[in-house]
């Protein structure tokens, strides 16, 4: 199946044999200090920009309804982002506590990635929940 929106993946994750819990790390795009002159023409156009983690929740697929349900909930942080990334594991129990170390692991992972721009193994949503083909930069 090939992931278009966001409601493809629920569609795809919700397929599995195996329940999915999806991992969700909220970014901003920020310039760096020492951004070059095309770094920043790429950035007023929303081109460009360094990745900051701002936040991060996993969630079941059973909790999930569709990208507004985010949003909202994101909201209630008070947290301003503008990235989503999304990654998958299986679910080993309905219940959070009882994955909680590999649920940790699979977050401090992405987190990780993210910072060393290592984004290409994850899917990007923007606010508007528009899925994004980002392309990594490198100097």
């Amino acid at each position: 199946m090939t992931i278009s929106s966001y409601s493809d993946l629920l569609t795809a994750a919700r397929a599995q044999a195996t329940p999915q819990r999806l991992l969700f790390a909220f970014t901003t795009a920020q310039l760096p200090a020492d951004a070059s002159l095309e770094q920043q023409q790429s950035y007023q156009q929303q081109q460009g920009g360094a990745l900051t983690p701002v936040m991060c929740v996993d969630k079941l697929i059973d909790e999930l309804t569709d990208f507004a349900q985010l949003v909202e909930e994101s909201q209630q942080t008070g947290a301003h982002w503008d990235l989503v990334f999304v990654s998958s594991m299986a679910a080993r129990s309905s219940v959070a506590a009882e994955d909680g170390v590999a649920i940790e692991a699979g977050l401090k992972k992405m987190l990780m990635a993210i910072d060393n721009g290592q984004i290409d193994g994850f899917l990007a949503f923007n606010r508007a929940g528009d899925l994004l083909r980002l392309n990594q930069m490198n100097e």
